[in-house]
C-alpha cells in the first residue's frame, strides 16, 4: 500500500514480472479475477513485450503486447493496482507501449476493451474497424 506521500513509480520493459506479482493485480479486476498462477506463468512465456510500473519492488501496473513487430500488434491486460489508480499510470503504460522502439514499424495496434473512453483519449478509434470474437467454452478448454 502506498504511503500518503506521492510514490515514485518507475517503468520497465526489459523483463516480465514474476507471475505471482501479476496475479496480485489480476485478482483486483473482475475480468481477470479467475486467472491462475499456472496460466499467468505460461501467458508471460508467450508474450512478446511487457511494460511494468513499479513502486520499489512492488508491481503496480502492467500491460502486454502480442505482435509480429511489422504489421500488427495487440495490447492486452492493461491493469493498475487499485491503490495507484488515478495517477496516470495506465496512460503512461499505454503511451510507452505505443512509443516502444521495437514496435516502431507496426502499422496497426489493436485492443479489446470495455472502457473505450480511456483509450480514445490516447488516440485509439473505433472508426471503420470490425472485430469478431470466438470463445471457447470453459468446459472445452484443455488444461
Amino acid at each position: 500500500m502506498p504511503s500518503t506521500l506521492k510514490s515514485v513509480v518507475t517503468y520497465s520493459h526489459r523483463s516480465p514480472p514474476e507471475a505471482s506479482q501479476l496475479l496480485r493485480l489480476f485478482h483486483q479486476a473482475p475480468w481477470a479475477r479467475q486467472r491462475s498462477l499456472k496460466d499467468a506463468k505460461e501467458m508471460l512465456q508467450h508474450t512478446d513485450l511487457t511494460l511494468c510500473a513499479w513502486d520499489g519492488d512492488q508491481l503496480v501496473g502492467f500491460g502486454r503486447v502480442l505482435t509480429d513487430f511489422v504489421y500488427r500488434a495487440t495490447i492486452w491486460d492493461v491493469i493498475v493496482d487499485q491503490a495507484y489508480q488515478g495517477q496516470g499510470i495506465g496512460t503512461e503504460i499505454v503511451k510507452r507501449i505505443l512509443n516502444h522502439p521495437r514496435l516502431s514499424r507496426v502499422e496497426l495496434v489493436w485492443l479489446c476493451t470495455r472502457r473505450p473512453g480511456f483509450y480514445e483519449r490516447l488516440g485509439f478509434t473505433s472508426k471503420e474497424q470490425t472485430g469478431m470474437v470466438w470463445s471457447r467454452t470453459k468446459e472445452s478448454r484443455k488444461e
